[in-house]
């Protein structure tokens, strides 16, 4: 199965904000189901069934507080003038702790072989650009310093992604919540 561990985006009022953006953006891309909204804090890949049952163990060991992010400003990737992925970033409070949350997950994990192949970047993808679009730049500057609300975070989950034709389905496999 594929797997990966994230926080998910649950507030009504965020993924409204977000909903609201996604349908007032001009151009050419795919946007990410509302459902589907999350922080991937350690993608897994493929994995058994047996390897499954040590991931949940493991990060059931993961002890931390919960703590709020607030949602501003967009970007892209890998730049934004031919941009693949455009994406909500947030504050540097919370962007801090969702690091630390990242680095405790890859703890607890690369003793059974995984670890993350680029350092943690706090955002949600919120949209796939398949095809080029170009120049992007003037249709985002628009919404750079947008807010689009906060949430407390305050569980992370081990998730399945099954990949369709139309985009992927994610169910939960472990959650494991916020000590205090």
């Amino acid at each position: 199965m594929r797997a990966f561990v994230a926080v998910e985006i649950s507030n009504r009022e965020v993924i409204s904000s977000i909903k609201k953006f996604q349908s007032e953006i001009n151009f050419k891309a795919k946007p990410v189901e509302l459902q589907n909204l999350h922080f991937t804090l350690l993608f897994l890949g493929e994995i058994s069934e047996e390897i499954c049952q040590k991931i949940k163990l493991a990060l059931k060991t993961i002890q931390f507080s919960s703590f709020r992010v607030n949602f501003k400003g967009i970007g892209a990737f890998p730049k934004i003038k031919f941009p693949r992925v455009i994406w909500i970033g947030i504050d540097a409070v919370g962007g801090n702790a969702l690091i630390d949350l990242a680095k405790k997950v890859e703890n607890v994990l690369s003793p059974l072989g995984f670890t993350s192949d680029k350092p943690f970047k706090s955002h949600i993808t919120i949209f796939r650009i398949k095809n080029k679009v170009g120049d992007i730049s003037k249709e985002m500057e628009k919404f750079r310093s947008y807010e689009f609300g906060s949430q407390e975070i305050s569980n992370i989950k081990l998730k399945q992604s099954v990949l369709t034709p139309q985009g992927p389905v994610y169910s939960d496999l472990a959650e494991i919540k916020a000590t205090t």
